[in-house]
């Protein structure tokens, strides 16, 4: 996770493989991706190469554009976090999300009203997908309340 000498290790950027890479590509064009089983019909996030709902391999789960639709599950207002380049950012909205495609994925709540992250935020708020650049070339689905 090391950027090189003399640069301070980061823990927010992901390690892109061969089989996630399609995942990050997309993510860099605003399109957020999960992965949808053709054996029981389940769609997952995050991705894996089999299915976590029946086990059906990976000839039988291939990737989907989720609709970037999704509800509050629950947050957190994060003060303090001592990871680079987490401090930096404090205070900051963790989040867990229902996407409309079923999954829960864990992410950061952007936005909204107030000027304090988590002020105004609700359980079963809508929210819509949106893409932070985290380092040069690789961006990371975040959510912000959805307008209507």
């Amino acid at each position: 996770m090391s950027t090189g000498a003399g640069t301070a290790a980061r823990f927010d950027l992901p390690e892109i493989d061969d089989f996630t890479r399609p995942y990050w590509d997309a993510a860099a064009e605003g399109r957020l991706l999960l992965r949808r089983c053709g054996e029981c019909g389940k769609a997952h996030h995050y991705p894996r190469e089999f299915c976590p709902a029946c086990w059906a391999g990976e000839d039988r789960v291939t990737w989907e554009t989720a609709s970037g639709r999704a509800t509050l599950y629950t947050w957190s207002v994060i003060h303090r976090n001592d990871l680079p380049p987490f401090g930096g950012r404090v205070p900051y909205v963790a989040a867990v999300v229902d996407l409309a495609e079923g999954p829960r994925m864990m992410t950061e709540v952007v936005g909204g009203e107030g000027a304090e992250p988590g002020v105004g935020l609700r359980v079963g708020m809508d929210l819509e997908v949106a893409f932070r650049e985290a380092a040069e070339g690789v961006w990371v689905a975040v959510f912000a309340p959805r307008v209507a």
